[in-house]
């Protein structure tokens, strides 16, 4: 799996600065594509998130932004604007590098947090989305490399159905309200979604992305570092149906899939996770697996019970359900200890059945 970092970071505002010091002697005062913004303006907002990035890394606050910013006063030119984005797209690039791949930092949308990754796509995305809006008020063209619009769809948009039909660069510019796609609405309104982390008491539950997805279908590790024999047969099962519900459109990130990582040592021992999204009663089947090596230590349990207390938390939510072979003694004290209970249900039932139903209500 190729690396969402520094690297991508790099190539992005490389690209950016060439094409615009191509209109460096234009007036820049001139709107900015569809924004309100002038270009300047645009150019001003683009180093700003940079840098806002960079501080969030460094800082790592759990619940506000950094308290800083900065000005343009001294910029006279646009050289002048784009040597400050040179400047703060080399900053976030080092932040990144520096970060440890555990930490996380605070930003609101949409689980209150980013890891390294996270921040890496979405300073790409701020690249990428105002260098075209610039472009488009100067009168240049712009297209940025497809791969760099794959990393950031596949991180920070695993809500936006791909489409084997249509470039990367077209889907991105349609995701974020600045173009038109066949057979889809034009956008008024987008966000970005970061992947969701669950705390545990050992663990983290990691919310999977659908590049992860897709490597672990693959027989990668999606990024993470495994206890030996990890990741189990079960994770990349359930790693393949999140790869389908976002190819399909599907895929609703909060119920997809987690990696348990161990807190002592960034670890991942596991995984869990949901097999879709709530139905219309409000129930929401729940897996999970474990590599054998971490079997017998209460991580199952407690992941269980910290993703669980999130899931009936969630309006609309009844009840979590999950079945479990009849031969799996083990699983079953899992879901026992977790709250769960056993019941029959209409897919379940009789001495005949090759699987024990549980269910856990608030």
């Amino acid at each position: 799996m190729r690396d969402m970092g520094g690297d991508q970071i790099e190539e992005a505002v490389a690209g950016a600065v060439a094409t615009l010091r191509q209109a460096a002697d234009r007036d820049w005062s001139v709107k900015a594509g569809r924004l309100d913004w002038s270009c300047r303006e645009t150019g001003e907002h683009l180093a700003a998130a940079l840098i806002g990035y960079a501080g969030q890394l460094a800082g790592l606050p759990a619940d506000r932004y950094v308290p800083f910013d900065i000005t343009f006063e001294e910029c006279e030119s646009a050289e002048d604007i784009l040597q400050v984005v040179e400047a703060t797209g080399a900053l976030l690039t080092a932040a990144i590098r520096a970060a440890p791949r555990e930490a996380r930092a605070f930003h609101p949308y949409p689980f209150r947090s980013a890891n390294r990754e996270g921040f890496a796509a979405m300073g790409v995305t701020e690249v990428l989305v105002h260098t075209y809006d610039i472009a488009e008020g100067l009168g240049l063209a712009y297209e940025p490399p497809g791969a760099l619009c794959e990393d950031v769809l596949t991180r920070i948009f695993p809500q936006v159905r791909p489409d084997p039909g249509s470039a990367p660069w077209r889907i991105l510019l349609w995701a974020t309200g600045r173009g038109d796609l066949p057979g889809r609405a034009p956008l008024t309104g987008w966000r970005w979604s970061n992947n969701l982390v669950v705390p545990a008491d050992r663990l983290t539950l990691q919310g999977v992305t659908p590049a992860a997805a897709a490597d672990l279908r693959a027989g990668g590790t999606g990024g993470f570092e495994w206890i030996e024999g990890g990741p189990f047969e079960g994770t990349r099962d359930a790693a393949g149906m999140l790869t389908k519900a976002y190819e399909a459109g599907v895929h609703r990130p909060e119920w997809g899939v987690f990696v348990l990582v161990r807190r002592a040592d960034g670890r991942a021992v596991g995984g869990m996770g949901f097999h879709g999204a709530p139905d219309e009663d409000g129930r929401v089947e729940v897996g999970y697996d474990l590599v054998e090596s971490a079997r017998g230590h209460g991580y199952a349990t407690e992941a269980l019970r910290a993703l669980a207390a999130w899931a009936l938390s969630r309006d609309g939510v009844t009840s979590l359900f999950a079945t479990v072979d009849r031969a799996n003694s083990p699983s079953q004290d899992v879901l026992t200890r977790a709250g769960f209970t056993q019941v029959t249900t209409e897919h379940i039932e009789g001495p005949d059945s090759e699987q024990y139903a549980y269910e856990l209500r608030p």
